[in-house]
C-alpha cells in the first residue's frame, strides 16, 4: 500500500509569525502532488512543515497515521525523503560519497552496507545522468550539476514519501524536463507518494496528478490540473493575465501570459488574428 502523508488544521511559521494557519491537507497516496503559488505564499513552509523540518504550533502532521514528531528520526529517513531548497554538503565530499549518504538511514548495528546499497547508488547518479560525475567534489561542479547531484542523494534513499522543494532550481529547460521525468518515472515504478514545490505552471500541470494552488499561507485549490488550473485561478493566485490553452502534446493546461507585450503587439496588427487582445481576455 503507498504511503500516506496527511496535514490537520497546521499553524507553522518563524519566530512566532505564521506563515501557514490551519491548514488541512492531504498528499494522495502513490500519486504526484505539485504545489504552486507565487513567492512567500507558504509553498516551502509548508513542505517543511510535511518533512518535519519546522514543528506546527498547531495541529498534526500524520504519517501512515502515525504523528510524524513520534517517528524516531532514522526510522522516520527510512520512510520520508526531502531535498531542501538549499542543501549543503561537507567540504571536500565526492559526489558517489553525497549519494551515498541517502543510504545511511538504511545502516545500523547489525546492518551494514551490501550491494544493494551500491546498486541503489548507482541506479541514482545513472537516472539523474551524474554517474560520469562520481568521483568529482561536489565544489567544482555547476549549479545544474549540483542540484542533480542532490536529488540523486534524495533517489538514493528510496523512501516510500518524497518532499522535493523546487528541484529544478538552476537547471536549464532540458535538464527539468529530465528530472521530471525521473520523478514521474520513480512514481510510476515504485508508488512513491510526491510532494514538489515548483514555480513553473506548465511543468507544474504537465506532472501533476494532484495540483494544489496556494496564497497567503492558504490552500485556493486542488485536485486534477485540468479543473484547477483556469485563467481566474492564475489571476488570482499570481495576479498575471492568461489563456489557459490545451497542451499540444499532453492535453493538460497550458498557461499562456498576455502581458502589455500582447496588447501592444495587437495593437499594431503584428499579432496574426488578434486585434483586440482585450476582447480575447474577457
Amino acid at each position: 500500500m503507498a504511503a500516506s502523508l496527511t496535514a490537520r488544521n497546521v499553524t507553522i511559521g518563524y519566530a512566532g509569525r505564521p506563515i501557514v494557519e490551519e491548514l488541512s491537507m492531504e498528499l494522495p497516496p502513490g500519486k504526484v502532488t505539485i504545489i504552486v503559488g507565487a513567492n512567500a505564499c507558504g509553498k516551502s513552509t509548508l513542505l517543511r512543515g510535511l518533512a518535519r523540518l519546522l514543528k506546527p504550533s498547531a495541529g498534526v502532521v500524520h504519517l501512515n497515521g502515525a504523528d510524524i514528531h513520534k517517528v524516531p528520526t532514522r526510522a522516520l529517513a527510512r520512510e520520508l525523503g526531502i531535498l531542501p531548497q538549499t542543501p549543503t554538503a561537507p567540504d571536500g565530499i565526492t559526489v558517489a560519497d553525497l549519494v551515498g549518504r541517502g543510504r545511511s538511514p538504511h545502516q545500523g548495528w547489525f546492518r551494514q552496507w551490501t550491494k544493494h546499497d551500491d546498486d541503489a547508488v548507482a541506479a541514482a547518479l545513472s537516472v539523474t545522468g551524474t554517474l560520469d560525475l562520481a568521483s568529482r567534489n561536489i565544489d567544482e561542479l555547476s549549479g545544474g550539476q549540483r542540484q542533480r547531484v542532490w536529488i540523486a542523494m534524495a533517489l538514493a534513499q528510496e523512501t516510500d514519501v518524497l518532499l522535493l522543494d523546487e528541484p529544478t532550481t538552476y537547471l536549464d529547460l532540458a535538464h527539468q524536463v529530465e528530472v521530471l521525468d525521473v520523478v514521474s518515472e520513480l512514481n510510476a515504478r515504485r508508488g512513491t507518494t510526491v510532494a514538489i514545490v515548483l514555480h513553473e505552471l506548465n511543468l507544474a500541470a504537465r506532472y501533476a496528478d494532484h495540483l494544489v494552488a496556494m496564497k497567503e499561507g492558504r490552500i485556493v485549490a486542488e485536485g486534477d490540473p485540468g479543473g484547477v488550473l483556469t485563467s481566474s485561478l492564475v489571476q488570482e493566485v499570481f495576479g498575471l493575465e492568461s489563456m489557459v490553452v490545451s497542451d499540444p502534446v499532453t492535453g493538460t493546461p497550458l498557461v499562456v501570459p498576455l502581458g502589455r507585450r500582447a496588447e501592444l503587439l495587437g495593437a499594431r496588427g503584428d499579432l496574426p488574428g488578434v486585434h483586440d487582445v482585450k476582447g480575447v481576455r474577457a
